[in-house]
This record gives structure tokens, sequence and C-alpha cells, in this order.
């Protein structure tokens, strides 16, 4: 007897470039890029089954990713972040089936090339103070709950983090233990959704053999790449992920 398994060649067509981009994002280089996987995975099933799909990839990247990093960690920042993102995965949990994630695409997307603009148009000074904590509180909050519904946390977490101006490997590692924990929080709220059945799960295996090599292209060029080349990728998937989830939200 064959397992349930999506068969759709169009579905990996789409699928394993979503899988390699989320495990560059998840290594902590271009994040960013991994919310994209969601909305191109969503091109061939739904959003609901998309973020499914993902979730044991998520879990590998995870591991891997903290395998990398664990030596690099802002516990400081991750005491602050951690306690918040949690509040916006119970958000998305309870908010799940009410909300529209189309609504959420677009809030999202429309969030994320706004704080890209202010970026680009009033450049922060070198000595200008980090945002404030209320600040960072709702975008890490608003972080979990984009994690939970659309795996697109990164934006919102990152339009507090950037302006922290940590090294690449303190940033990426941070990010990486916080995602990794939140993404842990999402098994028991997807089970009682009933999105974790079995043809989920076993397509999902069949994407885990691409996340090594996302994975360890990201870990390599954040190991690499020049602080201020680093942040310009940061903005540059943050511009394509904002772009995507916009048009996704209004169509």
């Amino acid at each position: 007897m064959s397992l349930p398994l999506i068969t759709d060649p169009f579905f990996y067509a789409v699928a394993i470039p979503a899988t390699l981009l989320m495990g560059v994002s998840k290594s902590g280089f271009g994040t960013g890029f991994g919310s994209l996987a969601v909305p191109l995975m969503a091109l061939a099933v739904s959003v609901p089954e998309a973020a499914a799909i993902m979730m044991p990839v998520l879990f590998f990247i995870d591991v891997l990713g903290l395998a990398a990093f664990r030596k690099n960690l802002d516990f400081k920042l991750l005491q602050f972040l951690v306690p918040c993102g949690l509040v916006g995965t119970l958000m998305g949990y309870l908010l799940f089936k009410v909300l529209d994630a189309r609504v959420v695409a677009a809030m999202v997307g429309g969030f994320t090339l706004l704080f890209l603009a202010q970026r680009v148009l009033f450049p922060p000074k070198a000595d200008a103070p980090p945002p404030p904590r209320w600040l960072g509180a709702v975008l890490t909050v608003t972080s979990g709950f984009t994690s939970f519904v659309a795996h697109a946390g990164g934006p919102p977490l990152s339009v507090y983090v950037i302006p922290l101006r940590l090294s690449p490997v303190l940033f990426a590692s941070t990010l990486s233990f916080f995602f990794f924990t939140i993404n842990l929080s999402k098994w028991v709220p997807y089970g009682l959704l009933g999105l974790l059945d079995w043809r989920n799960m076993t397509t999902s295996l069949a994407l885990l053999p691409f996340v090594p090599l996302g994975v360890w292209t990201g870990v390599r060029l954040a190991k690499r790449i020049k602080p201020a080349l680093f942040y310009r990728f940061l903005y540059a998937g943050m511009f394509l992920t904002g772009s995507k989830l916009l048009w996704d939200g209004f169509h």
C-alpha cells in the first residue's frame, strides 16, 4: 500500500524552490526570503495546506540552523523576543479559522514595504537609538501571529531587530533560536486544527532532502559576507516578500 502523497508535478516545481528559499532564510542569511515559501506553494495548494506541509521542513531547518549557530546567541534579546512571539502564536491559533489568509498577507506585505520605504527615504544615523521596547513587543507579537498563519514571521521581526545592528552571525543565530521556539510551539495547535494529516506529512518528507542544501548555502553566506552587503540582501528579501504578500492579499 502506497503512502498518500501529492503527485502534481507543478506542486514540486514551486515547492522545491520554496524549500530552498526557506533553508537559506532560516539559516540566517536573507531573512525575509523564507516568507515567500508559503505564497509560492499556495500557487498549487491552499494556504493552510502549504503551511502544514512546511512544518516538518521548518523543524529540520531549525535544528540544522541551531547546530551551526549554537555558540552565537544574544540571550538578553531572546528573553524579550520569545515570550512576545508565543503570545502571537496563541493569537494566530485563536483567529486561524476566522481570519482570511489573504488579509493577513496584505497586512504583512504592506507593513514590510512601509518599513523599507522609511529606511530608504529617512536612513537612520549612526548614533540613532534602537527602536523602543513597546514597538519591539508589538512587532514580535505580530511576527508570532504571521508565523502561525503563513510562516511569514520574518519581516515584522526584522523591522525591530535590523536597527539593533547585530553582526550577521549574531543576527542569524538569535533569529534561528527564536523561530525554532516559535515553530515548535505551533505543532499542537496545527494538530488541533486538523492540518497535520498523512498526505501533508508524507509530502513534506519528500521535500526534506532539499533542506540541507538551502541551510548550507545560507550558513556559508552569513559567515563570509560583509555586514553592509548582508543587510542589503536582507532589504532585498524583505522587498520581494512584501511585494509578493501584498499582491496575494489583493488577488
